[in-house]
């Protein structure tokens, strides 16, 4: 047994410590193993890390449920990311509550230029599903590295995901399960149709129910893991506006369609509208407009201006930086470069005024 992957896979099985403690922990002691090694009592010391709770990991045996999960994993082809690994995602590590393991079943590695969330409600109208349809139609023909994040619920989700198969772009199907199971049932067609271009994902061990509270821990994957999230259809209360109001404390895009005053899977998208937290669009040019994202040709052009203004130096490392991670704030740019905060505020904004940035609410910024 693989004792990293066995300690990785543990550190969620221990009461208490969940993904905001468990990155502290791990931060403090320098290593994975250390967690379940170190003494109570330097356990007891860790920032969030009572008494109560460093008993509980001191005490913690979860190695047999462990070996179990990893059994299963190798025998169902399923891959693991752990926050600290090079391919986990790195926009959910921009989330500090994001999820710190993930189990993936798929071809997608999580990757692409472009991610976008489209949620919404599970009682899509016939006007809901034409206009989610029609925004992935359009959206693929400008953006082939478009990949689409869905939750494979039934309504807009399902929507999503099977404009995204029809028009060719991968897509990523976001469970509040295990990958034992696909919930709903009625939906393992696409399920596995999306598994050869897009992937499931999951943050759940095997044997894990879609119980009603896994449904709003998955929600914040879906909106860490995109560039933005649209919301199609919604009425004042439910999943897609959790999703929606998580994406925004993300720092991330929220666009919505609008509808009818009195209709009732509109009123949330509305309400998201008139209070400001998503963008009103009506089409992909609203989108594409709103987040900056120029169509193909468009960006070709882009980069064979740019081609010979390659920035060098701490520029050159700024920006490579953000283009390889997609979207990045301040403080990871300084914690990753070693250069201090202040400066690297200068090069971000002469990067900006070089037209290669563009700044984004909470201090991030995503390459043109």
């Amino acid at each position: 047994m693989n004792d990293q992957l066995k300690h990785k896979m543990a550190l969620s099985l221990i009461k208490g410590l969940g993904p905001k403690l468990i990155r502290s922990v791990v931060a403090y002691l320098g290593d994975v193993e250390a967690v379940f090694t170190e003494k109570e009592r330097v356990l007891s010391k860790i920032p969030g890390i009572g008494t109560r709770q460093a008993s509980l990991i001191a005490n913690a045996h979860p190695w047999e449920r462990v070996a179990q999960e990893i059994a299963f994993i190798q025998k169902h082809n399923i891959q693991t990311t752990f926050f600290l690994d090079d391919d986990f995602p790195a926009r959910l590590n921009n989330c500090e509550d994001g999820p710190v393991m993930l189990y993936r079943k798929g071809e997608h590695i999580l990757g692409g230029q472009k991610v976008l969330s489209v949620v919404g409600t599970r009682k899509v109208t016939e006007e809901g599903k034409k206009n989610c349809r029609d925004l992935i139609r359009d959206l693929a023909a400008n953006h082939p590295d478009l990949a689409i994040v869905s939750g494979l619920a039934y309504g807009v989700d399902i929507c999503a995901h099977r404009a995204a198969l029809e028009f060719g772009l991968p897509t990523i199907a976001v469970l509040a399960h295990g990958l034992d199971r696909i919930y709903p049932a009625l939906h393992r067609s696409e399920a596995t149709e999306l598994l050869h271009r897009g992937a499931l994902l999951t943050e759940f061990m095997s044997e894990t129910n879609p119980d009603k509270q896994n449904f709003v821990k998955r929600n914040r994957i879906v909106a860490g893991l995109s560039d933005a999230t649209v919301v199609v259809e919604s009425a004042a209360k439910g999943g897609a506006l959790i999703t929606a109001h998580l994406a925004q404390s993300y720092n991330r895009d929220v666009l919505a369609f609008p509808g009818r005053a009195d209709d009732e899977f509109s009123r949330g998208c509305n309400k998201l509208i008139k209070t400001n937290v998503a963008a009103l669009i009506e089409n992909a040019a609203d989108l594409e407009y709103a987040l900056g994202w120029e169509v193909e040709d468009q960006r070709g052009e882009a980069q064979q201006l740019n081609f010979f203004n390659e920035p060098t130096g701490e520029l050159g490392v700024i920006f490579n930086l953000i283009r390889k991670e997609k979207v990045a704030s301040v403080n990871y740019l300084s914690i990753s470069t070693g250069i201090p905060v202040a400066k690297i505020s200068t090069l971000l904004l002469q990067l900006e005024f070089d037209g290669l940035l563009k700044s984004l609410p909470g201090n991030m910024y995503r390459c043109l």
